[in-house]
């Protein structure tokens, strides 16, 4: 199995790198990568493009490019452009070229990695001039209007060929659960791996961020078969001598993919911080089964232990059906119940949905509250079957299902969670409007159908030769 491959966004300010990533990724969860301080910030998000997936990269902006790369933007843009497999390099048609543009050319061609120009804001100008004009950087160039998604299946396909084949990873049995490791630096992740596998693979220290790459390992507790991943902390990381290292976010992205199931560490010492919401919210965009671990539990006294529980309670509220387990996992208190969580949310995860249970459960949710009416009529939803498993993705068909309301489709979520026990388990619908089975189809005439029409025509014919 492929790691994701990584696709960096690089540009000038306001050019458009922001709206492309945000077409691309379709989603407005984007992992955001925190540094106090600095004036833009890198936006991680997951993209499908031309069937195959990508992690993509929004950057800073580049004022003056490679001579002032020691600005904090410009140190961020830097760092993601050595984590990526491909640098998308977008300029505005607009503006057209100017001095940046071509500075921030002949940096990134020392870089040899692949490079694709993406140009910019060039709906309603003339495409002829604004290729002449691009082809003055000495690659060639794509026309795009991100904000109307106009050239974006073009680009895809250019990206997608563009990018190296990878080097395989080591395949991982399918026996068993794959668990990820998740959470910010000295959430206890480490030692929680170590603890799992009963010897020290992953250096545990208190110092946060001595994780760099995954660290995965397989290990049989009660019969249970588990691989494991230790992530990277995901958060700021100080103390190099440019004072902030390498950001590990990709690492733990890819390792997500690879898992069944992820656990999130939550240092309940140091409190909820919007990064673990952050962290929360893109494994549920994965698709992937949760897991909420309050690790260092015993550290909090009865008050701080209430406050702790309100806290998740407060800023995970997205995330009530994952369930939420209490541990130390230096003193490995806690474990039993955290195997437990995991394998029922993997269980969970993993079910057999049959299509006539699905349809039951749907016709029942409908019966005792039907759809709201939409615009034109009340939606029509007529059966549902399994679209896959992690996502768990569910799939429902009827007539005018694009007029279903937001309220509606988090009611029958709740109407399926709460049927098939899919605690832990983000569900998805998809609605799908049923064909129409006599469309395109003419209806077959009686004889005595056929009789009238030819009285008819007879009758037409002798009007005309009166007049």
């Amino acid at each position: 199995m492929n790691d994701l491959p990584v696709v960096a966004i690089v540009g000038r300010p306001n050019v458009g790198k922001s709206t492309l990533f945000n077409a691309l990724t379709r989603t407005r969860d984007a992992l955001v990568a925190d540094f106090p301080g600095v004036t833009r910030d890198r936006i991680y998000g997951r993209a499908r493009l031309a069937e195959r997936d990508v992690i993509l990269v929004d950057t800073g902006g580049l004022d003056d490019a490679a001579d002032e790369m020691e600005s904090a933007a410009q140190h961020q843009t830097r760092l993601a452009v050595d984590e990526a497999d491909l640098v998308l390099f977008v300029t505005d048609a607009r503006d057209g070229l100017i001095p940046a543009d071509l500075e921030i050319t002949q940096w990134l061609r020392g870089l040899d990695k692949p490079l694709i120009h993406a140009v910019n804001k060039s709906d309603g100008l003339d495409a002829d001039l604004v290729l002449a004009e691009a082809s003055e950087l000495g690659m060639p160039a794509l026309l795009i209007a991100a904000s109307h998604r106009r050239g974006l299946d073009r680009l895809s396909s250019a990206i997608v060929e563009a990018l190296p084949a990878g080097e395989s990873t080591p395949v991982i049995d399918s026996e068993g659960i794959h668990l990820a490791l998740i959470g910010r630096p000295n959430a206890g992740k480490s030692t929680l791996l170590n603890r799992l596998m009963g010897e020290e693979r992953a250096l545990a220290t208190p110092t946060p961020g001595t994780t760099r790459d995954p660290i995965r390992g397989r290990v049989e507790r009660d019969g249970q078969v588990y691989h494991l991943v230790d992530t990277a902390g995901i958060r700021r990381r100080r103390g190099s001598q440019e004072g902030i290292e390498r950001f590990s976010t990709i690492k733990a992205l890819q390792a997500m993919e690879k898992a069944d199931v992820v656990a999130l560490l939550l240092d309940v010492a140091d409190g909820v911080s919007e990064q673990d919401a952050r962290l929360a919210g893109h494994v549920i965009d994965a698709g992937r089964a949760l897991v909420i671990v309050l690790n260092k539990w015993d550290c909090l006294d009865r008050d701080q232990r209430n406050q702790a529980l309100k806290d998740v309670a407060e800023r995970l509220s997205f995330a009530t059906f994952a369930p939420v387990v209490t541990a130390s996992a230096l003193h490995g208190s806690g474990l039993g119940e955290l195997t437990d969580a995991i394998e029922h949310v993997h269980g969970a995860a993993s079910q057999d949905l049959s299509t006539p249970a699905l349809t039951r459960v749907l016709r029942a949710a409908v019966e005792a509250h039907a759809p709201p009416g939409g615009k034109h009529a009340t939606p029509k939803l007529r059966y549902a079957h399994s679209g896959g498993n992690f996502p768990t993705r569910i799939i429902i068909h009827g007539n005018r299902t694009a007029e279903v309301p937001e309220q509606y489709r988090r009611y029958l979520i709740n109407a399926f969670r709460r049927h098939f026990n899919f605690t832990g388990v983000p569900v998805r619908l998809l609605f799908r409007d049923s064909d129409n089975p006599y469309a395109g189809r003419k209806n077959k005439l009686t004889p005595r159908q056929i009789q009238k029409r030819k009285r008819l025509k007879d009758f037409g014919r002798r009007k005309k030769r009166r007049k």
